[in-house]
C-alpha cells in the first residue's frame, strides 16, 4: 500500500513503550446513572438480544450501505460474544460523544473499542482484560512536518479529530498551541482533510490505515514520543458484576486465540486492504514483523 505505515518503526517503538491509558470521553458521575435492575447478563439472555452500541467509524464500526449490515472490529467482537451467549446481536447507533450517556440510560449493553480511563470508570464499568492494542498517530498532508508531536504543536497547524474521543482529549493536552478542529465522526474528519480544511487528522493506527486507504493522499505518521494504548469495552454499572466479568473473560479469549486479529484482518480485506500492510492489533505480533 502506497505510503503505508513503517511497521518496523512502530514495532521497535512499541516494544520499548508501556501501554498508556487513553484519555476520557465526557463522563457523568455514577450517581446520575439509571438505577441498576438486576443481573445484566441474565437480562440479556432472557431478552435474547445483545444490544451493541455502534458509533460509525472505521475500522471499529462500519455500516455497509448496500447490504445494511454492520462490520468492523467492534461489531465482529459483538457477534462473537452473541454467539457464545446464544443470542442475537442488535446494533444501536450512537456517537462517541454520547456513548457513555447511552450506556447509563440502558440504551445498549456494551460498547467495544472504548478505552478504560479513571474518569470514565466513575460513570461506567470496564473489564480488566484488554480488547487489543494500538498507537496514536496522524494522517499528515504532503509537506506537513509530523516526525514529532512538537512539529504539530504550532498555531498555524490545523488538526482534525473526532469529538469526544481519546485522540480529542489527548491532543488537547499534548498540543496546546495547535488549532484542533473537532468533527462528529471519522467521515467528516476525513472530508475536512480532503478539502484542505485541516493539515492532519489524528486517530489510532487501525483507523488511520482505513482513512488513508479511502482518501488516497497524505502519509500516516506515528510521531515521537509514541503513544501506545490498550482498549476495552464499556458496560453499564450494575451492582452485580457478572456481565462485566463475563465480557472480560470473553475478550481475553478473543485476544489470546487470535480471533480479534482475525476479525481485524477480515475487515481490512473487505475494504480492499492487504492485512500484511497494516500493523497488528495484537502486540505479541509486533516483534514478529
Amino acid at each position: 500500500m502506497e505510503d503505508a505505515i513503517d511497521r518496523r518503526h512502530l514495532f521497535s517503538a512499541v516494544a520499548l513503550a508501556t501501554a498508556a491509558t487513553a484519555l476520557p470521553l465526557t463522563a457523568t458521575p455514577a450517581a446520575a446513572q439509571a438505577p441498576a435492575s438486576g443481573d445484566l447478563l441474565q437480562q440479556i439472555k432472557a431478552r435474547g438480544e445483545l444490544r451493541i452500541g455502534t458509533p460509525p467509524g472505521e475500522p471499529w464500526f462500519f455500516k455497509d450501505q448496500r447490504s445494511g449490515e454492520w462490520k468492523g472490529i467492534g461489531w465482529g467482537a459483538g457477534l462473537a460474544l452473541a454467539r457464545e451467549l446464544g443470542v442475537k446481536a442488535v446494533a444501536v447507533e450512537t456517537t462517541w460523544g454520547t456513548a457513555i450517556a447511552g450506556l447509563q440510560a440502558n440504551q445498549f449493553d456494551v460498547l467495544f473499542a472504548m478505552d478504560a480511563t479513571p474518569q470514565r470508570a466513575l460513570a461506567i464499568d470496564f473489564p480488566v482484560q484488554p480488547m487489543f492494542y494500538y498507537a496514536l498517530g496522524v494522517l499528515a498532508r504532503d509537506g506537513q512536518a509530523a516526525k514529532t508531536w512538537a512539529d504539530l504543536d504550532k498555531p498555524e497547524v490545523r488538526i482534525g479529530v473526532v469529538l469526544g474521543t481519546s485522540p480529542d482529549r489527548e491532543l488537547t493536552r499534548r498540543l496546546p498551541n495547535a488549532k484542533i478542529e473537532r468533527f462528529p465522526n471519522i467521515d467528516e474528519t476525513g472530508a475536512a482533510f480532503v478539502a484542505g480544511r485541516v493539515d492532519a487528522v489524528s486517530l489510532f493506527h487501525p483507523a488511520l490505515v482505513l482513512l488513508r486507504s479511502r482518501v488516497k493522499r497524505g502519509s500516516v505518521v506515528l510521531p515521537d514520543p509514541f503513544r501506545v494504548a490498550s482498549t476495552s469495552a464499556g458496560v453499564r454499572r450494575d451492582a452485580d458484576k457478572s456481565w462485566r466479568d463475563w465480557v472480560g473473560v470473553a475478550l481475553n479469549s478473543l485476544y489470546e486465540t487470535g480471533e480479534i486479529q482475525r476479525i481485524y484482518e477480515e475487515f481490512l480485506t473487505f475494504r480492499g486492504i492487504d492485512p500484511k500492510e497494516a500493523p497488528a492489533i495484537v502486540r505479541e505480533l509486533w516483534n514478529k514483523a
